[in-house]
């Protein structure tokens, strides 16, 4: 296991909206017989409402600094030393204080899935905010790929079976 990952024992998944995250996060946490957690579901359980309902009602930039907030709160309970992977939403691995927060804590894995299966995963939900507008949506996946191109690793996801990236993962040469 490389040092950063013994120091700091956090997988940190980040890539765009629906490439998986979740899923494949909580396989993976359960081959390493590690925790998971979810982000974005610490924010709605700490807000008691959906992410929706909180970009509707406080905005983008609330829900940022409420991300902020839950990412640093899991970043020092792996700092304690428990094992932990943790899927990211896919906007917090683009602000630069989330990035720099998680290059010094463990491991960033970039779980990067084509544009058109992204489409084909959200196309029937109304619960993604960023999703509600087709060409902002499209924007924002080749915009943010910049950002999560800074990943320690990148992962690349070309189908549904999350045992395929979870293999991939654990192949890193990060154990």
């Amino acid at each position: 296991m490389i040092l950063k990952l013994k120091r700091t024992p956090g997988i940190y998944l980040v890539g765009f909206m629906a490439s998986g995250k979740t899923t494949i996060g909580k396989a993976l946490a359960y081959e390493l017989g590690w925790s998971f957690a979810d982000i974005d579901l610490d924010i709605e359980t700490s807000q008691g409402m959906s992410i929706s309902n909180i970009f509707e009602a406080k905005g983008e930039e609330e829900f940022r600094k409420l991300e902020m907030q839950a990412i640093q709160k899991r970043v020092r309970t792996i700092q304690t030393g428990r094992p932990m992977v943790a899927a990211l939403g896919g906007g917090a691995f683009t602000q630069q204080a989330n990035y720099e927060l998680l290059e010094e804590n463990g491991v960033t894995v970039w779980l990067d899935a084509p544009l058109a299966m992204v489409k084909a995963r959200i196309q029937d939900t109304s619960d993604r905010p960023l999703a509600r507008d087709p060409v902002r949506f499209e924007h924002l996946f080749f915009a943010r790929r910049a950002a999560y191109q800074r990943a320690d690793y990148r992962v690349e996801i070309s189908g549904d079976d999350p045992a395929q990236a979870v293999s991939a993962i654990l192949r890193l040469p990060i154990f």
